[in-house]
């Protein structure tokens, strides 16, 4: 009889650790805004506002297009880790590596046209999410998710209405299409050992497999933005960003790889008896998500023709995200009983993130851009702390300068330091009984991101 079994993995949702910004947005989506710490939403510079705030459409006249380029260079640290197998024995290998390596190049980019005074429309393409950890594959975490990866992008065409002077609406459809990937280790020692007599009984780790899963979706959803001239100095806006729902489905892959699988005398036969088990070599496989709403408020005051201060404040429901539960066609369980569920629960909350900013015009064609924002993690104790997300409360500086080339053409440059607040993580095995390794650990860790942003915008 085949049998389902859910393997819940809290992914930084479903997905993916956060080297960006606290729980798993990407963390800025132009270079304009971010030379702010992402704190100038209300300033409507050029059609990446789209994002941002959809109505502040309204104050970009003509056609414009804006192309953006941001590297983003991540660096996660951990050391101190330990992990114990379910009869208490410590896992052996690494304990101590980068979770990030690799620098990353991140597009965005937008359109917008004035179609009339009153009416403006605009298409945005962007990534809303994405992150990219791996462990060493003899971590003494492994038992835990041994590597996340998950590449989003938003098509979001929207459309702004002046309605009146001193206010415009605006609203947005998003398509969001989302691909994941993750491994997570599988001691299968234990199972083994009850087929086996004493003198050939296996070590933990001897026999270890790992599962590949891979899956993609669309998903949609829809912005809205609210935009208010009280002055002719003072803006003020507020947006809003519905949740998306995600069924992704794809496929798992069964790798056997520990070395009790190589043995020329035991190998065939203990790999037999896991593939019995279900375990085959590939698999159907699904999980659900819901990626969090978001509200912002947000506004910008001209001191006087050279000087803009900018503020934001944004609302994200990060509690949504409770478990994440991979079903797969062909398994049966083996750890821990007769259930053929495996359940962590993060118990996320939901979260802050305030920014202020401002801008300085040295001459008509150069002006100065500085921001700083606090970005709340969801992340409540080192015992809901994944290992593969070891989210912290962050702190974003940015600088970056606009050049208007010509009247047509401006250029942007930025530079951000996302500093992450040092954490703990505590590795629990999922409780009672379910289908999982049953391993437990802990670790330290430390890390920060440096952003580089390069954006030109053309006005036709």
């Amino acid at each position: 009889m085949i049998m389902r079994k859910k393997l819940t993995f809290c992914v930084a949702v479903a997905l993916m650790p956060q080297v960006w910004a606290s729980g798993y947005n990407f963390g800025t989506q132009s270079v304009s805004s971010m030379s702010t710490a992402d704190a100038s939403a209300a300033e409507a510079l050029d059609p990446s506002v789209i994002y941002y705030n959809p109505a502040g459409l309204t104050h970009l006249p003509s056609l414009q297009i804006s192309a953006n380029l941001i590297i983003a260079d991540p660096t996660v640290h951990y050391k101190n880790a330990a992990g114990y197998n379910v009869d208490r024995s410590p896992i052996l290998g690494s304990t101590s590596g980068n979770v990030t390596k690799n620098i990353t190049l991140v597009p965005h980019a937008y359109l917008s046209y004035q179609i009339s005074p009153s009416i403006t429309a605009g298409l945005g393409l962007y990534v809303p999410f994405g992150a990219n950890t791996k462990y060493q594959e003899d971590s003494v975490l492994r038992y835990s998710i041994n590597r996340t990866e998950l590449k989003t992008i938003d098509i979001n065409p929207t459309i702004a209405f002046k309605i009146s002077p001193e206010h415009s609406i605006g609203i947005g459809l998003i398509a969001q299409y989302a691909d994941a990937k993750l491994h997570k280790y599988a001691n299968f020692s234990p199972a083994v050992n009850q087929k086996l007599p004493p003198q050939m009984q296996l070590s933990n780790g001897a026999a270890d497999g790992v599962a590949k899963f891979g899956a993609d979706d669309w998903g949609f959803g829809f912005n809205l933005g609210w935009d208010w001239d009280v002055n002719e100095n003072l803006r003020v806006g507020a947006s809003y960003r519905s949740p998306i729902k995600h069924h992704l489905t794809g496929t798992a892959n069964w790798d056997l790889v520990g070395p009790a699988f190589k043995n020329p005398a035991l190998g065939a036969a203990l790999e037999q008896g896991i593939r019995q088990a279900g375990y085959v070599k590939k698999e159907k496989a699904s999980a659900n998500i819901t990626t969090p709403e978001s509200i912002s408020v947000h506004g910008m005051y001209r001191i006087d023709p050279k000087i803009n201060l900018f503020g934001n404040v944004t609302w994200t429901r990060h509690s949504r995200f409770n478990e994440l539960d991979i079903k797969l066609e062909n398994i049966k369980p083996t750890i821990g009983g007769p259930s053929d569920t495996s359940r962590a629960f993060p118990r996320w909350r939901d979260t802050w993130r305030i920014g202020v900013g401002g801008s300085y015009q040295i001459t008509d064609p150069l002006q100065l851009r500085a921001g700083v924002s606090w970005d709340q993690s969801p992340i409540k104790s080192a015992d809901d702390r994944l290992v593969t997300m070891p989210d912290n409360d962050r702190l974003w500086l940015s600088l970056g300068a606009k050049y208007d080339i010509n009247k047509n053409s401006t250029l942007d440059v930025g530079y951000s330091y996302m500093h992450v607040r040092n954490s703990k993580a505590n590795v629990h095995p999922c409780p009672g009984a379910c289908v999982d390794s049953k391993a437990s650990g802990k670790a330290d860790f430390k890390s920060h991101a440096n952003f580089f942003g390069l954006q030109y915008t053309y006005r036709f």
